[in-house]
């Protein structure tokens, strides 16, 4: 090989290694992004439920994560589940080059390692693990995967049988209230799991969340992030219904 394919050469793996390294210090965080909030509240791009069917079929991910965006929601959550949510890791994507700068968490049932550098890929900040779907060691592991790719862990819990995973070192945790057996939501279940979890740790409610108040009383119980979007897709608008939402508060 010449010196000159030498040189070329190593001036495309120098700039290579600059891409590389944008990409795993270039997201914004979405633990900061909830301390910093007066609102905390994760607007979710959702355009269909396994439970309830198609919620917005013709949902764009170039216009509504934006919307959210621009309403002043402290982050998005893009469901990337295909089969069962309608969703796409091109979602993400799509929102990013729309122009959707806050933190985009990684919504599907990440079970391998892989999807975790789909997330990566695809310009997500922060990933979702859902303690109901792992042992204590694919989670650990997980985390460590995550963590290694320059992504935050949202990690999720719905029993008292789950919150020792809270101690695997994620960076948020959050705790259902939907019951993923029955699909039922109850937001009590925020209020009587605060307690179980670590003090330091950012705590987040997710699912059933619709009324502004609810939000003020979570906030009260050591909640900093409130996961919302079916309360929000089902608008005709959901960046007005966002708006509309914070307004209250």
């Amino acid at each position: 090989m010449s010196i000159i394919m030498l040189d070329i050469l190593h001036d495309i793996v120098a700039h290579k290694r600059l891409e590389i390294e944008t990409l795993r210090s270039d997201k914004s965080s979405l633990q900061q992004a909830l301390l910093a909030s007066s609102t905390g509240i994760i607007a979710e791009f959702k355009r269909k439920s396994p439970s309830k069917g198609w919620i917005k079929e013709d949902g764009r991910a170039d216009v509504i994560p934006q919307a959210y965006q621009q309403a002043g929601a402290a982050a998005v959550s893009i469901l990337t589940d295909s089969c069962y949510f309608g969703g796409s890791d091109d979602f993400i994507r799509t929102a990013r080059k729309s122009g959707v700068t806050i933190p985009i968490l990684y919504k599907n049932f990440v079970i391998d390692e892989l999807q975790l550098m789909q997330a990566v890929l695809c310009g997500a900040s922060a990933v979702l693990l859902i303690a109901a779907c792992l042992t204590k060691q694919e989670c650990r592991e997980l985390i460590r995967k995550a963590h290694d790719l320059g992504l935050e862990v949202l990690l999720e819990m719905h029993t008292e049988d789950e919150i020792d995973y809270a101690d695997l070192g994620p960076d948020l945790c959050g705790i259902n209230n939907r019951n993923l057996g029955s699909f039922v939501t109850n937001v009590e279940n925020s209020f009587r799991l605060a307690e179980c979890l670590p003090k330091e740790v950012v705590k987040v409610s997710e699912s059933g969340i619709s009324n502004p108040i609810v939000v003020k009383e979570l906030r009260s119980a050591g909640y900093r992030g409130f996961l919302i979007g079916e309360n929000f897709m089902r608008a005709t608008s959901p960046g007005d219904s966002l708006r509309q939402f914070i307004a209250q508060l």
